[in-house]
Formats: structure tokens, sequence, C-alpha cells
């Protein structure tokens, strides 16, 4: 699932302080490795919302991942990323913004699957050099949702009325207590096709499928590691031992990696 953004967060906070919760260096924690290996779990967020402070172990936000891949460029040490992938989607944006890391990187990122890699997860990864994953992973579940439950009719049967107290007509829209009209749920279906475009765009282009193939695919659905295969969404099957056994021929020696 995507999911339509939220906003707020921690961002000025992780830029004041991300040295305290920053592990790209090879030296750090005392590890002599070459490849660093980035945690992408659970929802997929552009920050941390939860309100929390961020650390090592809450990598799944743009800001943290990005900066990641950024600093690992840095370092000379490291010649080569793995993501580790366990998740079902989140927010488009942040799939995005790891994608174009991924893609702008200058030492290659290899991606593996493992439970799943869907919806905003799998557009984060979808520029990777190489995508591993298991023959029983999710993979896919491309399309866009702003699905949401209203309680306009329970409220009318409740006894409650909606007042709109707004700079213009459609500032309220997607508010769950209000019905949406006609018009409303234009505006909005034009946003997830926009969005759902640059999604079907991105993995053609990523990928190398032809854009009329991901479109066929891209119904929401997601498939199980063997078809995603066959319709080009991975590359290999396999876990971290295969990708490990990938990079070190990529990088011409033993792969060590720091998590």
């Amino acid at each position: 699932m995507i999911s339509v953004p939220v906003s707020a967060g921690y961002i000025n906070y992780y830029k004041e302080n991300s040295a305290l919760f920053s592990n790209t260096s090879a030296e750090s924690n005392g590890e002599d490795c070459n490849v660093l290996g980035i945690n992408l779990h659970g929802f997929l967020d552009t920050y941390n919302s939860d309100g929390s402070e961020p650390s090592d172990n809450y990598d799944t936000t743009s800001e943290n991942i990005t900066q990641k891949i950024k600093d690992a460029n840095e370092d000379e040490d490291l010649k080569a990323i793995i993501i580790e992938v366990d998740s079902n989607g989140g927010i488009p944006v942040a799939g995005e913004e790891i994608a174009n890391a991924i893609k702008n990187s200058k030492k290659p990122v290899v991606a593996f699957i493992r439970s799943a890699g869907l919806s905003s997860a799998y557009w984060a990864i979808s520029s990777a050099n190489k995508i591993f994953a298991s023959k029983i992973s999710d993979v896919g579940s491309i399309g866009v949702t702003l699905s949401y439950l209203s309680s306009a009719e329970k409220n009318k049967k409740d006894g409650y009325k909606f007042e709109e107290i707004n700079s213009g007509k459609y500032k309220d829209t997607g508010t769950p207590d209000k019905a949406l009209t006609a018009d409303e749920r234009v505006i909005l279906q034009k946003g997830i096709n926009i969005m759902y475009n640059n999604f079907v765009g991105t993995v053609s282009e990523n990928r190398k499928i032809p854009l009329d193939k991901v479109k066929a695919l891209a119904d929401g659905s997601s498939v199980l590691g063997e078809e995603a295969k066959q319709a080009g969404l991975i590359d290999e099957i396999g876990g971290i031992d295969e990708v490990e056994k990938y990079l070190a021929d990529v990088v011409g020696e033993e792969v060590k990696v720091c998590w």
C-alpha cells in the first residue's frame, strides 16, 4: 500500500544530531567491513512520525536511509551497499527519495527482499543494481491508495452536524466526518492517478521493463518471488548468502557487512 503523506517531523533534529546515530563508517563499532548493510523494515516514512528520537535501529525513514547511502559513498573503505527489505510500503515520497539516492550512488547497491517488498518499499529499491528475493517473498503491489473510513453517515444518525469553516470549499476534502462530494472525488482521484503514473514510469525506467508490461502488473496486487523474477521485478532468487557471493565477485574481495 502506498498511502498519502502525513506531515510534521523530526527533520531538523536529525540534521542537527545525525552524528549521534549515523552508523555508516566502516570503523563503526570496531568492525572491519567493506559493505554497509541498511535495514528497510516496517512502514516507510519520510521521518519518524511516532515522535520518538531517531536511532540506528530506526532505519525506515527516507531521511535516515538516504543519509546513510550518501555517507557510505564518502567512505573509501566501503565498496558496496546492501539494503535488506521487509516492508509493506508507506509514503510515496519516501520511496521516491530512496530510489533517487540509490540511483545516484557511485557504489553498487544490492537489495534483497525477505518477507515483503511492497508498494513504496518496492519503489525505493527499484533502482538497485540487483534485487534478490526468496521464492516465497511477497513482491510488487504497484499502486496507490487514498481510501479511508467515512463516519459522515454515523455522525448524521447520532445527531452530529459537520460545520465547515475554511478558506475554500476544498480545504476540508477528505475529512472523515464529512461526506465526499463528486467534485472532491475527482480532485483526489486526479492526484492518485498522477502518483500512480509516476510509480509505474519509475519502475519501467529503473527495471527496464516496457511501460505497458508494468501497467499490466500494476493493479495493486503482489506476486511471489518466482513470478516476480519472471516478470522482471527482481533479478535473482536468494537471500543474504547469495547477495554476499554476488558482491564478492563485484568488489573482488570477501564481503564483510556492517549493519
